[in-house]
């Protein structure tokens, strides 16, 4: 079996999130956390969660990227044990059972991300289409042969989806210099 834990290539993650998964952590998409979100009041931080964060399970921190892992029977169920803890205890819901369930789903959606070898890294595009949240996966590997990872390294990226962001500099300028 296999399951996604977090991983930090670089410090950018804890300039980036509010809080940043610690490395290693057990993972899931996250995407629930936003499910009653107004996708126009994200701002900063948040916003760069919701585009492309994965929730560490333990900090309820954000990562960037995720790698595939190899995972037993019983750390499988570990991760959902502490994600239904956390979604009871820190969440809100109604009650352990029902945190449960929720947890065995996001768990259980989790590793069917983990069709690709051990050690690809994943990184997530998340939107909000029609009222609803819409999530691209995408992996990541080195291209050719393995060899020494050098400070700047170019990866090949599949089933990439065209980003569609709108920036307006202006009105960042206002903003800025009203702060």
């Amino acid at each position: 079996m296999k399951l996604l834990r977090t991983i930090r290539l670089d410090p950018s993650d804890t300039f980036v999130f509010e809080r940043a998964a610690d490395p290693g952590e057990w993972a899931v998409s996250g995407a629930f956390m936003f499910a009653h979100a107004d996708p126009d009041a994200l701002d900063g931080k948040s916003r760069a969660a919701f585009r492309g964060g994965f929730l560490g399970v333990a900090s309820l921190g954000w990562s960037t990227l995720v790698q595939i892992v190899e995972a037993s029977e019983a750390d499988r169920d570990a991760l959902v044990g502490a994600l239904g803890r956390q979604l009871h205890e820190r969440l809100g819901a109604p009650d352990v059972a029902a945190a449960r369930g929720a947890a065995e789903e996001e768990v259980a959606f989790a590793a069917s991300l983990c069709d690709r070898p051990r050690d690809t890294l994943i990184a997530v595009r998340r939107t909000f289409e029609d009222g609803a949240i819409r999530e691209a996966f995408r992996t990541l590997h080195p291209r050719g042969t393995r060899k020494p990872m050098r400070a700047f390294s170019f990866v090949e990226v599949e089933n990439e989806e065209e980003a569609h962001e709108d920036v307006n500099l202006l009105a960042l300028a206002r903003h800025k210099q009203t702060d």
